[in-house]
C-alpha cells in the first residue's frame, strides 16, 4: 500500500507537467489557417501517386486541425513509405499560401538532403523558397540562410538540430515539422516546447517510441496513423539466425544479381573495418564502403552520397542510417548481433529496404556468444510475427508491453513500473491527468463472457489468415451498435452469409458493448440461465434493480450483492444468449439518470 502511495505522488507530478505543457494548447489562441481552396486543390492534383485511403485521411486531420484556432499537436504514425512525407508537404503549402513560414526538424543531415530534393521538386512549379541548414553547409552559406529566415525571404527551412540554435529567428513560423520525433533527446524536446504553445507542431515517426505512442492513446496529444500500404509495396521477407558467412554471401550475391544494394548493420565502430574485410572476402566484386558518426563530416556525407548515388553496391554501417532514408534500390539489409537492439530501433533498421516494387530481405543475426534474454526472444518474436505492412503501431504497443511507459515526460519512472506493476502504473497516470483535467475518471470495463457455443470466424468462411485477424482486431475495437451493424453488413457483403460460429461471434460483441453500459465485467451463460456480475462503479441505480427483482422473483435472483442470476425462459444456448441481449435492455431501464 505504502508503494503504491508513493508511485501515486510521483505520478501525479508526472501528471501535472504533462497536463501544464499539453493543456496550453486550448487555453491559447494559434492561427487559423483558411480554408481548402482552387489553389490547394490544383497543387493536390500535381501528386504523382494515387493517395491511400489512410493518407487521405491524416491529410484531411492535418488540414482541419490547422484551420482551427487551437494550435495542432499531432503525430503522423505510418510505416516508411507510407506517404507521411507528403502529408507534411501539403500542410506546408498550405501553410505558406496564408504567408507563413514552415521549419521542417529532422535527426540526420542525410535525411534533410534528402527532404529537400523531395520538397524542391513538389514545389517546382511553385514562388516557394526552399533552404536546407545543416553542418553540410558552409559557415557563409548557413548566416545568410539564417539572416533570410529572419527577414522572411525563405518559406521553408530543412534542417537538424541546427535550426533549435539561439540564433535562428524566424519572421512569422505558422508550421513546425518535427520527422522520427523519437530520436531527439530531452534538450533538444525542451527547446522544442516554446513552439508547441502557438505553432502548429506535426511530428511523424514510422514507430513511435511507448512513451509518445502512450501519451497519443491517453488522449494528449492528437494521433493519425497511416497503415494501408501503397499498391505496389511488397512485405518484407525477415529471417532470424546466427552469423553464417554462407548466409551472408548468398543474400549479397543475389541482390548483386539483380542490380540492387545492401546494408550490413555492425553497431560497433571498434571493429566496423574487420566486419568490412569480412565482406570483402565474402563477396570479392562488391564495392564496399564504411559509414558511421565517429567518421569525419565531409567523409560521412560522401560515403552516404555515393550509395544513394549506386556508386558503392554494399554499406557496412552502424545505426546511423535507421532514420527515414529512402534509397529504392537497397532491398537487402544484414543486421548483425540484432539482440542488442530494441523492437522499434529493428523495426525502423528493417524499414531500410523493400521501398520499391521488387521484393526486400531481412536478416536478423543472432550474436553467437549469448543466448537470447527472455525480452530478446519476446522482441523477435513480435517483429516476425508483424512482417506485413503497416505492422509499425502495432509494434510499438508490444514494445509498450514488453519495455513499459518508460519516460512518460523524460524522467525515469522505471522504478515505480517494477514496483506496482505495468497496468497499474498506467491506469494511475490516466486517473491523476483525468482528475487534473476536472474530469470524473472511471476505469474502462472490459466485459467477459462466458460461454460453451463456438464463437470464431472459421477458416472455410474466410480462408486468409491475415484478413481474419483484421476482421477480429476491427471487431474488438467496436463500442457502439450502430458501428457493428455496419460492419456486419460488410461481412457478409465481402465473404456471405455468416455462418452459426460468427452469428454467435457478432452476438456475443453486441452483448458486451451492452454490458459496457451497464458496468457489468463478466456474464456467465449455461443452457438455462444467466449470471451477471456487476462492478462497484455500476450506472445502475440499486433501488430500481430491487423493484424489478420483487416485480419477477421466479425470473432474477440475487446470488450476492454484485452477482444476479437470470433464469432463461427456454433452454439451450443460442437462445440464451438472444435472451442476454433483452435482460441488458432491461438493466439499461435501471439506469440512476433514467
Amino acid at each position: 500500500m505504502l508503494t503504491k502511495k508513493k508511485a501515486k505522488k510521483a505520478i501525479e507530478k508526472i501528471a501535472k507537467d504533462l497536463v501544464k505543457i499539453y493543456g496550453m494548447r486550448k487555453f491559447l489562441k494559434g492561427f487559423a489557417f483558411s480554408k481548402v481552396d482552387n489553389y490547394y486543390r490544383e497543387f493536390e492534383a500535381t501528386f504523382e501517386y494515387e493517395e491511400t485511403p489512410d493518407q487521405i485521411k491524416a491529410i484531411d486531420d492535418v488540414l482541419s486541425d490547422m484551420e482551427s484556432e487551437k494550435p495542432m499537436d499531432r503525430l503522423i504514425c505510418g510505416d516508411v513509405g507510407f506517404g507521411k512525407t507528403e502529408v507534411a508537404i501539403r500542410a506546408s503549402f498550405k501553410a505558406v499560401m496564408d504567408g507563413k513560414q514552415v521549419a521542417m526538424l529532422v535527426p540526420t543531415t542525410v535525411l534533410a538532403e534528402q527532404h529537400y530534393q523531395t520538397f524542391t521538386a513538389r514545389f517546382s512549379s511553385y514562388p516557394v523558397r526552399i533552404a536546407v541548414l545543416s553542418r553540410f553547409i558552409s559557415g557563409s552559406e548557413q548566416n545568410r540562410i539564417i539572416r533570410d529566415l529572419h527577414v522572411g525571404k525563405i518559406d521553408i527551412v530543412i534542417g537538424t538540430h541546427k535550426i533549435l540554435s539561439e540564433r535562428v529567428m524566424f519572421k512569422d513560423l505558422g508550421l513546425l515539422i518535427i520527422d522520427e520525433e523519437q530520436r531527439f533527446g530531452v534538450r533538444h524536446k525542451e527547446k522544442l516546447k516554446k513552439y508547441r504553445h502557438s505553432v502548429d507542431v506535426l511530428a511523424m515517426t514510422a514507430t513511435p517510441i511507448p512513451r509518445t505512442l502512450h501519451m497519443s492513446l491517453m488522449g494528449v496529444r492528437d494521433l493519425s496513423i497511416i497503415q494501408t500500404s501503397p499498391a505496389d509495396r511488397l512485405s518484407i521477407q525477415t529471417y532470424v539466425a546466427g552469423f553464417d558467412e554462407g548466409v551472408i554471401s548468398h543474400a549479397i550475391e543475389r541482390e548483386l544479381d539483380r542490380g540492387g544494394q545492401a546494408f550490413v548493420v555492425h553497431n560497433r565502430v571498434q571493429t566496423i573495418e574487420a566486419m568490412a574485410d569480412t565482406m570483402r572476402r565474402l563477396v570479392p566484386r562488391a564495392r564496399i564502403e564504411i559509414a558511421h558518426g565517429q567518421m569525419k563530416e565531409r567523409d560521412l556525407e560522401r560515403a552516404m552520397m555515393r550509395f544513394l548515388a549506386r556508386e558503392t553496391d554494399v554499406l557496412v554501417c552502424t545505426t546511423i542510417i535507421d532514420s527515414g532514408l529512402d534509397i529504392p534500390s537497397a532491398n537487402t539489409i544484414i543486421i548483425h548481433e540484432v539482440d542488442r537492439f530494441g523492437l522499434a530501433e529493428i523495426y525502423q533498421l528493417r524499414g531500410r529496404v523493400g521501398r520499391a516494387d521488387v521484393r526486400a530481405y531481412a536478416y536478423l543475426l543472432i550474436s553467437s556468444s549469448s543466448s537470447l534474454t527472455n525480452d530478446a526472444q519476446k522482441r523477435l518474436k513480435v517483429l516476425m510475427d508483424f512482417s506485413q505492412l503497416g505492422s509499425g503501431v502495432n509494434i510499438a504497443l508490444h514494445d509498450l508491453r514488453i519495455r513499459g511507459g518508460g519516460n512518460i515526460l523524460g524522467f525515469s519512472q522505471s522504478g515505480h513500473i517494477k514496483a506496482i506493476g505495468y497496468e497499474l502504473y498506467l491506469k494511475l497516470i490516466e486517473q491523476s491527468i483525468a482528475e487534473l483535467k476536472g474530469e470524473v475518471w472511471q476505469e474502462e470495463i472490459f466485459p467477459e463472457i462466458n460461454t460453451d457455443l463456438p464463437v470464431f470466424i472459421p477458416h472455410s468462411y474466410i480462408e486468409e489468415s491475415d484478413i481474419r485477424l483484421d476482421i477480429y482486431r476491427r471487431l474488438s475495437t467496436i463500442r457502439e451498435e450502430s458501428e457493428l451493424d455496419e460492419m456486419v453488413k460488410e461481412i457478409q457483403d465481402r465473404f456471405g452469409p455468416v455462418p452459426p460460429e460468427v452469428s454467435n461471434l457478432i452476438s456475443v460483441i453486441k452483448i458486451k458493448i451492452g454490458l459496457k453500459k451497464i458496468g457489468s465485467p463478466r456474464l456467465d451463460l449455461n443452457d438455462s440461465s444467466m449470471i451477471f456480475s456487476f462492478s462497484k462503479d455500476t450506472p445502475l441505480s440499486s433501488r430500481k434493480l430491487l423493484d424489478l427483482v420483487a416485480h419477477s422473483p421466479v425470473s432474477f435472483r440475487f446470488l450476492s450483492d454484485q452477482k444476479l442470476e437470470v433464469a432463461s425462459k427456454k433452454k439451450g444456448l443460442p437462445v440464451t444468449l438472444e435472451e442476454a441481449g433483452e435482460v441488458i435492455t432491461q438493466f439499461g431501464r435501471c439506469a440512476r439518470n433514467s
